[in-house]
């Protein structure tokens, strides 16, 4: 199902659930009640709630957001030390440099077909993965430089490996979700309280009220469907961040 269609339909459920409850309560009160003796506190403590709820949702949604551009960040990081050994190989034997150039693309294809879907799903990298970028560092390591100028080559492509294994290895800590489920508990519970509190307030069926309900209730299940939307770091399909991978190499 498309990431669109799903916040669209909870915005619209939002919505929906919202003003029905609306209407409802309106029928049972009848029209005797008068919504002008709502007591000033419940007007400060709905106001106080809808406050620090606003501050707790920017909070998640600064959170998530960095998280999701510092997994961006280690993929691009990942993909271009990998791709800077691919060509500082030049320099080395043919055969070598067939070699290692055949496992960094073996890798890459690893990665983006087999890796990706597991790490998405269980949030952890696959053994295969690092048997494979092992085997570029051994295919690296063990050629002897013929001359200066390889020499000179060699330990730049040594580290272009190393920092390909640290942003690997970082991808690895942060292939799970970035909040925790006591967060998603508060966060909840705190959007039912916050849409649950507007109806102290006596609103009435007035297209306004229902209007200005309905929009209220929508926005939070935007705010709620954007966290949940970048509370998965590397995506939730695996073309979401593998761009760098597919950029760089032909997978």
């Amino acid at each position: 199902m498309s990431e669109w269609l799903v916040l669209a339909i909870a915005m619209a459920a939002a919505c929906a659930v919202v003003l029905t409850i609306t209407v409802l309560r309106e029928r049972r009160l009848g029209e005797h009640d008068d919504p002008s003796q709502t007591p000033d506190v419940i007007e400060y403590m709905t106001m106080m709630v809808g406050v620090v709820y606003a501050i707790v949702l920017g909070l998640a949604i600064a959170g998530v957001w960095e998280g999701r551009n510092a997994a961006q960040d280690t993929v691009r990081a990942e993909a271009q030390a990998l791709h800077e050994v691919s060509e500082r190989v030049q320099v080395y034997a043919p055969e070598t440099r067939d070699r290692v150039r055949a496992d960094i693309d073996a890798y890459v294809k690893h990665v983006v077909k087999k890796e990706w879907p597991v790490m998405l799903k269980q949030g952890d990298v696959t053994d295969q993965g690092a048997r494979l970028l092992d085997k570029v560092r051994t295919d690296v390591t063990a050629y002897e430089p013929r001359d200066d100028h390889e020499s000179q080559s060699y330990q730049p492509v040594l580290d272009q490996v190393g920092a390909a294994d640290t942003a690997r290895n970082t991808r690895a800590a942060n292939a799970s979700d970035t909040m925790p489920g006591v967060v998603w508990f508060g966060l909840i519970v705190g959007a039912l309280v916050a849409v649950g509190l507007i109806f102290t307030l006596q609103i009435r069926r007035s297209p306004r009220e229902l209007m200005l309900a309905g929009l209220y209730s929508a926005l939070i299940a935007f705010l709620l469907f954007l966290i949940w939307d970048f509370n998965s770091p590397f995506g939730h399909e695996v073309a979401d961040t593998t761009g760098p991978f597919t950029a760089l190499f032909t997978v």
